[in-house]
């Protein structure tokens, strides 16, 4: 019996969309630039505190996310 190949997931897929601003970024930053790849690593962490906080909510027994969640 021959083996299926593991693909990768995010190959069939296309760009993740971030859930970032740009635009609101880079105008909240006052007395430095921003690099291109900054975007992608505040966009990761940003998705990273949602996850945490909505497992923190759910562990609460709500389905609402609250400030005390972050």
């Amino acid at each position: 019996m021959a083996r299926k190949k593991a693909t990768k997931k995010a190959s069939r897929k296309g760009p993740v969309e971030l859930i970032i601003s740009k635009a609101r970024t880079k105008n909240s930053v006052k007395k430095c630039n921003v690099s291109g790849d900054f975007y992608g690593a505040l966009d990761k962490r940003v998705r990273e505190m949602l996850k945490e906080a909505e497992t923190r909510a759910i562990a609460n027994k709500r389905k609402t996310l609250k400030p005390q969640d972050l």
